[in-house]
């Protein structure tokens, strides 16, 4: 009955442009805070993308990730904003494609993954908290999220050979808004958050804002991908394309866009996601290392499967890099 309903949902998001119209389009928006906060900084740039492209532009939103994940695969979304690990996701399996990234507010090439605590903790290093794990709780990020729990998933806690899940007394999920409240509120010991969230609750919760501070800060990540389907028309691919890669050039446009703390687009494409699956390997990879409960040969056979990936993505971003030159 389940799969005779998803075939149904599948063979429906197929034929929706067979006729090469579309009436309108369904725009996501990943959880990172509450839906109420979200709708109201996306507004405006909504209204001006319904008026640029001719037809209905209609946001979508779920409570996690994955829900705008599934939404754009079953094609109850054509476009959307995503961080650069589920755009893998859409990539991969929601017949995705990346057309532009975020420039933020202050023209940075992207943003940075945070660890952050109560302004009052003790705490004041990634060492110390890893020490007292078992006395602490933490809140990671969506599963989903790229600076909410890839990228400190692999450079805090598994180059340390950490499990968070059951590193610390008690280890929950939450967006960058709830973690960083949740923290603010002393509900969970430490979480892990981003500077462009960090950005964002300064002007909604300056007073939370006060309230925490950063005990660990990731590698750079890029700016997050705008995606849409890749079966969309051309021309309707080429409208919402131009409108993004020319909006903030106005401060007409440059005000529109400042809740969300973006300056404009700029044009990007699938390789920008190859870092991160590259990282999520290198993740994977760690995690097998430290697996004391693997046979040697499975352990052997497992790590040459990733090695053989990543020489295949080494390649592919060393393509990437030549042709960029």
């Amino acid at each position: 009955m389940l799969r005779t309903a998803t075939a149904l949902l599948a063979a429906g998001a197929l034929s929706l442009f067979a006729a090469d119209e579309v009436k309108e389009i369904n725009f996501g928006i990943i959880a990172t805070e509450a839906s109420a906060n979200l709708k109201t900084d996306w507004e405006p740039l909504r209204a001006d993308l319904e008026t640029a492209i001719g037809m209905p532009v209609k946001t979508f939103f779920a409570p996690d990730y994955s829900g705008v994940i599934e939404a754009m695969r079953f094609n109850k979304v054509q476009l959307g904003w995503f961080g650069n690990k589920s755009a893998i996701d859409v990539v991969d399996r929601a017949n995705g494609e990346v057309f532009c990234q975020v420039i933020d507010k202050d023209g940075n090439p992207g943003y940075w993954s945070l660890i952050v605590v109560h302004k009052d903790s003790p705490i004041t290093t990634l060492e110390e908290l890893l020490a007292k794990g078992k006395e602490l709780t933490f809140s990671n990020g969506d599963p989903q999220s790229t600076s909410g729990n890839l990228v400190p998933g692999y450079y805090a806690f598994a180059k340390n050979g950490v499990d968070p899940t059951k590193h610390f007394k008690r280890c929950i999920n939450g967006n960058h808004e709830t973690n960083a409240l949740a923290v603010a509120s002393k509900q969970v010991d430490a979480a892990t958050f981003n500077t462009e969230a960090m950005f964002r609750l300064e002007a909604n919760h300056p007073e939370k804002a006060k309230q925490i501070r950063s005990i660990w800060k990731g590698p750079l990540i890029a700016s997050d991908p705008m995606c849409y389907r890749k079966d969309l028309p051309e021309t309707v691919k080429a409208k919402i394309s131009a409108f993004f890669i020319s909006y903030g050039k106005t401060d007409e446009q440059k005000a529109k866009i400042a809740a969300l703390k973006w300056s404009g687009f700029k044009p990007s494409d699938d390789s920008q996601l190859l870092p991160f699956r590259q990282l999520g390997l290198l993740k994977d990879k760690a995690k097998i290392e430290s697996d004391d409960k693997l046979s040697a040969e499975d352990k052997k056979a497992k790590l040459a499967e990733i090695e053989t990936k990543l020489a295949d993505l080494s390649a592919r971003m060393a393509k990437v890099a030549a042709a960029t030159k």
